[in-house]
């Protein structure tokens, strides 16, 4: 009997080949403001792309460029035949630890652009981007002399944004200045706060304000009007600051030494007094141990007699008196 194969049949139909659809590319974080023959370019905030897009486009130094992405920069400006480059710091306060950080921000300045880069955190440069953005008036006021003087408004906005910062500083030693007096035991913790922040400002603005003075010299050369009473503004600024910071912080070290020495004095006037009190004390502790003592003494338990009771509590208090007698010549007490 021939055996019968059974076969499945094949449909020759190939299940279709589901291709996935590229995602949109994240559109680039920069923008641009044109007037005349000056374009100011922001970029906010800088990530590897963006460096790539101004790479491509300007021919500044790859180690610059990396710089921007850095946060452990210092303040410097570098010249170039074409451009400067230059890194600021500015003082932003955090809430949570009520201790100011530095936030960066960069900028290319050349003949007919300039080039900014900043974390977004400074909301000073922002606004006055968005300012020029929305209003001719402010495009024609800030880029008619030319990229230095633009980079010079963007310094004179952000220092003078600085100034309430420096008021609630002062307001706030007014106010450390009464508590310090007053028997309070968390003075020494806003002391030590306050004293913290006070630092973390001079370490911003100190360094700025050197950089003022080599960046006046640079500028001149993409400027169309003389910027030497314009920085020297700026400068004054910067050392009313800075001079500001070193009297607060002379202040608050003033301020911790003397928290220091009242709390010291406090702890030392307790501890006179308990002294005193154990002192006074004394002469109870050794009378009434003596008679407490398993031995006949003549005043004794055995004897009873309520005058000789009389006369151990005379006694103790011609002792104690004569002994606060003597701490209050000595001005102990």
């Amino acid at each position: 009997m021939a055996s019968l194969n059974v076969g499945k049949k094949g449909t020759g139909r190939k299940k279709p080949e589901i291709k996935a659809e590229p995602l949109p590319e994240e559109p680039l974080h920069v923008e641009t403001i044109t007037w005349g023959d000056l374009t100011w370019v922001n970029v906010e905030p800088p990530t590897q792309r963006e460096i790539d897009y101004l790479a491509e486009n300007y021919h500044f130094h790859p180690l610059d460029l990396d710089d921007t992405l850095s946060r452990k920069q210092l303040p410097k400006v570098d010249e170039y035949p074409e451009y400067l480059f230059a890194i600021f710091h500015l003082p932003v306060f955090d809430k949570v630890t009520r201790v100011s950080t530095k936030r960066q921000w960069s900028a290319f300045v050349g003949d007919k652009f300039l080039v900014t880069l900043h974390s977004g955190e400074l909301r000073t440069l922002s606004a006055l981007f968005r300012d020029c953005q929305a209003n001719e008036e402010s495009r024609q006021e800030y880029f008619s002399h030319g990229s230095g003087y633009l980079l010079y408004r963007i310094l004179d906005r952000s220092i003078d944004s600085y100034f309430p910062v420096l008021d609630k500083i002062l307001s706030l030693m007014e106010d450390m200045e009464d508590n310090v007096f007053d028997e309070n035991l968390e003075t020494a913790k806003e002391l030590s706060i306050l004293r913290r922040d006070i630092i973390a400002q001079r370490r911003v603005m100190f360094p700025i304000r050197n950089l003022m003075l080599a960046l006046e010299r640079r500028l001149k050369r993409f400027t169309k009007i003389d910027l030497t009473v314009y920085f020297g503004d700026l400068t004054d600024h910067m050392n009313k600051i800075c001079d500001t910071l070193d009297e607060a912080k002379e202040v608050i070290e003033v301020f911790k030494d003397t928290d220091y020495t009242l709390a010291t004095y406090r702890i030392n006037r307790v501890t006179r007094l308990l002294t005193i009190f154990s002192t006074i004390v004394l002469p109870f502790l050794i009378v009434s141990s003596l008679f407490g003592m398993n031995v006949a003494l003549p005043g004794g338990i055995q004897a009873g007699s309520l005058q000789s009771f009389v006369i151990l509590l005379v006694v103790m208090g011609v002792i104690a008196g004569a002994m606060l007698i003597f701490f209050r010549h000595r001005r102990w007490i």
